[in-house]
């Protein structure tokens, strides 16, 4: 295993400004300062996914870590699913074991259909089961103008945010039993959309939209569909895409004056992984910061 450098979590979740610090996408939580708190320190499981399996995309960092490492503490398994960033892949991983369940790190594209058909295949053979798939990678890239933004960029935003989230339920459905659970992330974008986040945005609003259309169809299964909408939270998709002078002021515009930290989101994908989501089904689940949804 990759050696990982370990937070003082004194340090980890400070509020804007933020410092100056560019990173290539899709950026990397070594290179995050300041860290993010996932809940390392303050997660206390008490056994809601016991038992329970989960696919989680873009688990290596973030909101994806912060799940992960929840669902761990919760009782369940985990299947890691991140693009190449193999270091803060190695400590979710790390994590997770430390919790006593099992993991395992699946690296490769989600913009590409075989990739996904192959997650959730190996999943069910190496942990044997899926109950839960959380759809939480994304790519995005600020733009100024609509001219600065290349179909192949376009393509891949779409990509990776939306077909891969359509693979992955039509690869996992089949294969889920009653109670089970598809958490789709979509975001505050959805409804509120950055100029300067123009395909991201789009994205988002289809997810949101699928999340509403699938749940139908996946009610007939027992299977029920949810999606979270954060506001802006701390994590290193935000200084590798977004312009310094935005990265600074990152959150502020909100109610609490702050962006979120990935362990803030945690508890709303343990609620509608859980049995206490029994009833929960075609909803968007903000957290916002006070951002109203619509």
């Amino acid at each position: 295993m990759a050696e990982t450098t370990q937070r003082d979590p004194k340090q980890a979740g400070a509020k804007p400004p933020y410092p100056a610090q560019p990173q290539e996408a899709p950026g990397t939580e070594a290179e995050l300062a300041p860290g993010a708190d996932h809940g390392e320190q303050s997660y206390r499981g008490s056994g809601r996914l016991t038992g329970k399996v989960a696919l989680i995309t873009g688990g290596d960092s973030g909101i994806g870590r912060a799940v992960a490492l929840a669902y761990a503490r919760e009782g369940a398994d985990v299947a890691v699913s991140y693009l190449n960033e193999d270091e803060d892949a190695a400590e979710t991983r790390r994590l997770v074991e430390e919790a006593g369940r099992r993991a395992i790190t699946l690296a490769g594209d989600i913009g590409d259909e075989a990739h996904c058909t192959a997650l959730v295949r190996r999943t069910i053979e190496e942990l044997g089961r899926i109950d839960v798939l959380v759809n939480n990678a994304a790519f995005q890239m600020s733009r100024e103008s609509i001219q600065e933004i290349s179909t192949e960029e376009f393509d891949r935003t779409f990509r990776t945010n939306v077909y891969a989230m359509f693979w992955l339920c039509k690869a996992a459905l089949p294969h889920m039993q009653p109670g089970a659970s598809i958490i789709n992330t979509t975001s505050i974008q959805s409804s509120q959309p950055t100029g300067q986040l123009l395909p991201y945005a789009a994205t988002k609003a289809a997810i949101a939209n699928f999340t509403m259309g699938l749940a139908q169809e996946a009610a007939e299964r027992g299977v029920r569909v949810n999606a979270v909408a954060p506001g802006p939270v701390w994590t290193p998709l935000i200084p590798s895409t977004m312009p310094e002078e935005k990265v600074r002021t990152f959150g502020q515009d909100t109610l609490l004056k702050r962006a979120a930290q990935p362990k803030e989101m945690a508890p709303i994908y343990v609620l509608l992984a859980s049995d206490e989501g029994s009833y929960i089904t075609g909803m968007i689940y903000g957290a916002t910061g006070g951002k109203p949804l619509v």
